[in-house]
């Protein structure tokens, strides 16, 4: 991953400087997820996927 990407933590976390949380991301029509403790780990989905996985979630 690129090093210029800008993250922001979801606002559900506990603080800024809490090290479980999940982050994100969008970079072009694409849009990056990770959990601050694992940065290494991105899951890139595009929009459309991102709202479907958000759906099934809430299920």
């Amino acid at each position: 991953m690129a090093q210029d990407i800008k993250w922001q933590k979801s606002s559900f976390s506990a603080g800024q400087d809490a090290a479980n949380c999940v982050e994100l991301a969008a970079v072009g029509n694409v849009v990056l997820l990770r959990e601050s403790d694992a940065p290494a780990n991105v899951l890139a989905l595009t929009r459309p996927a991102l709202v479907g996985l958000l759906g099934a979630l809430r299920q």
